[in-house]
């Protein structure tokens, strides 16, 4: 103990956890989540352990919240690191409101309300990272019938698994769709996303499959976040084109 009666440094830093620790945590909400990943995001600022007198890094109990916070913005709301770090930082000077403070992830925003057209966040769904679906439990949870279903996959919106099983992504796929037919929009009218969805998956592999292939145990980190980073630009500028479109034949 110090004179104070406070907890020296050394005695402090051994409360804190190790990154194993910490990644044990994570792993039941991220199983994705991996310590090349933790370091990743300690690199690029996003948390800042302490440190043993050895070297060790140290997780405070805010260190892991903070993880928490932007394996969920990531994850929920496909945010690029920058913005992440950018509402970190706002939260850190006081500036955010408690909503969107780090121990408070699930409410992160990431665009105006009116950008999303009432959709629902990815939060609302009940599938997980991992999850494989039923035709049956798809069906359930996106709201549609086996016609709708049948025209989503003849138009290439959806697609089983080689087992016959959905993704997780395939409910807010759907949900998204039923939202569209009614203004009018039917499935079939919707081939292009599909066909522009893939080349820019194609432009993608191309960035991220010469990070894969290195052979130090961060090259997959690496890769993830540039793919996530990449995914986030191409939403943000397909919005603003559409928006602009639009604008341009509205006159607005």
């Amino acid at each position: 103990m110090t004179a104070a009666g406070q907890p020296g440094r050394s005695e402090a830093r051994r409360d804190g956890l190790s990154i194993g620790a910490v990644l044990a945590q994570l792993r039941g909400d991220f199983p994705d989540v991996t310590i090349s990943k933790i370091r990743f995001l300690e690199a690029e600022g996003l948390v800042r352990p302490g440190r043993t007198a050895s070297g060790y890094r140290q997780f405070a109990p805010a260190d892991v919240e903070r993880l928490r916070f932007v394996l969920s913005a990531q994850r929920d709301h496909y945010l690029p690191l920058k913005v992440i770090k950018e509402q970190l930082d706002a939260a850190d000077s006081g500036a955010e409101p408690a909503a969107a403070a780090p121990r408070l992830p699930r409410k992160l925003v990431s665009l105006d309300p009116a950008d999303t057209g009432g959709l629902p966040a990815a939060e609302d769904f009940e599938t997980g990272p991992e999850v494989r679906l039923t035709q049956e439990e798809l069906l359930a949870q996106a709201g549609i019938d086996v016609a709708t279903l049948a025209e989503l996959q003849q138009y290439g919106l959806v697609r089983p698994g080689a087992a016959g099983f959905f993704g997780p992504d395939t409910v807010l796929i759907a949900r998204t769709v039923k939202a569209m037919t009614e203004f009018g929009i039917e499935p079939r009218h919707l081939r292009a996303f599909r066909a522009a969805a893939d080349r820019e998956v194609g432009l993608l592999e191309q960035i991220v499959t010469p990070v894969y292939r290195h052979r130090d145990e961060d090259a997959k980190a690496r890769a993830d976040e540039v793919v996530r980073e990449l995914a986030a630009l191409s939403v943000t500028l397909h919005t603003l084109l559409v928006k602009a479109g639009i604008r341009g034949v509205t006159g607005g």
